[in-house]
């Protein structure tokens, strides 16, 4: 009984590593992974491939047309249909689904979507009302979830989905499966985690009074239990040292030793680059045993160079040259070598926590502040 998976895909580089680490590691093992990528610019099908994988393109994307693009391309008995940005919440999510297809009558499963901890609160409540914690059989209920799904391929050959509409395809075809006298089932247990969620609202207070009540009411509803470790453990994080110049000295050892010494103590960073423009910290790096080392052409030294143009090239030589294609990146000044015990990786969680794209440490100076005034100085 083979299931294929069908994950559509636009620039999810972010998301895919977690997702597909989630998929392939499910206790149900007869799969086949489909990926359909409406033309990402971003490392998305890069990163896929890594997995075991089938990847199609598709030009003009539509839900539905997507949707029957994967399916066609693969042989399964049941189609699961999950989208790139949504990761399983454990290994049974599968089998959750599955189990549910030993009554003939049913044409689809479909799963809870739980929020993360930075989901905003309009979709967090949305996802809440949603998808509650009651399994339910539909009957009359047209309502079905393409973002985590699983049909039988018998009903789509006679079913198909619409692959005409923008939207909505999956409540469509359970208008035509119901009608045609099927049942749809929602299965609670078998949750996906989802940042975003399926309504839009302007009344922003309300909403944040209806999270907080639903949260409190029942553990399941909030998002505080999500493993933020689980996912780290399964993602490429590489740390990036940038030095410029000569070797600098404090206290008689390299500048550049306390950072590498600090990254050291990270238990998530998974390899540490150091690039530079300078052929003696390039050795002096490699006898630190930093795992990658990268000499820079010196026209990324001049003073009108940012930091960004060093990264760009540094990033694009670890996936052009080495294919390391990294899911976080870590920058280390040098100039900054004595950092907190922690900091580094109490950092990364925090990236995840928030959802923010870029997490800066800080801490406040209690200095006297100097102002120009005119020709004087205040």
């Amino acid at each position: 009984m083979k299931v294929s998976i069908i994950v559509r895909a636009k620039n999810e580089e972010r998301w895919i590593t977690s997702s597909l680490n989630a998929i392939f590691n499910q206790s149900f093992k007869d799969i086949e992974v489909i990926l359909v990528d409406n033309q990402s610019t971003d490392m998305t099908v890069a990163k896929a491939k890594k997995f075991n994988v089938k990847v199609l393109q598709i030009e003009d994307y539509l839900p539905g047309k997507a949707l029957n693009l994967g399916i066609e391309a693969s042989s399964g008995e049941f189609i699961a249909s999950i989208s790139a940005h949504c990761i399983p919440k454990d290994q049974y999510w599968l089998s959750n689904l599955l189990r549910n297809f030993e009554d003939e009558s049913v044409a689809g499963v479909y799963g809870r979507q739980e929020p993360m901890s930075f989901t905003n609160d309009l979709d967090k409540r949305d996802l809440h009302i949603t998808f509650g914690l009651d399994r339910r059989v539909q009957v009359k209920d047209c309502f079905f979830h393409n973002a985590n799904s699983l049909i039988k391929r018998s009903i789509w050959e006679k079913i198909p989905f619409d692959g005409t509409i923008t939207n909505i395809e999956d409540r469509v075809w359970g208008q035509r499966v119901i009608d045609t006298g099927y049942k749809i089932i929602y299965e609670p247990e078998a949750a996906v985690f989802h940042h975003h969620g399926i309504h839009q609202s302007m009344d922003i207070e309300r909403c944040k009074n209806i999270v907080r009540i639903m949260e409190s009411l029942n553990e399941n509803n909030g998002s505080k239990d999500v493993n933020i470790d689980s996912f780290l453990d399964n993602l490429n994080i590489v740390g990036i040292v940038v030095v410029k110049g000569d070797m600098e000295y404090l206290s008689g050892e390299p500048l550049i030793k306390y950072t590498i010494d600090k990254a050291r103590e990270s238990k998530l960073i998974d390899k540490l680059v150091v690039s530079t423009d300078n052929t003696e910290m390039l050795e002096y790096s490699k006898r630190m045993g930093t795992d990658i080392t990268i000499l820079r052409p010196v026209d990324l030294s001049g003073e009108n160079i940012g930091i960004e143009k060093v990264l760009q090239y540094t990033l694009a030589r670890l996936e052009e040259d080495m294919n390391i294609l990294p899911d976080v990146i870590v920058y280390l000044g040098v100039q900054s070598p004595f950092r907190p015990k922690g900091l580094i990786d109490e950092l990364i969680r925090l990236l995840f926590k928030t959802g923010f794209d870029s997490i800066l440490p800080g801490y406040p100076v209690y200095k006297s502040c100097w102002m120009n005034e005119g020709d004087s100085i205040k």
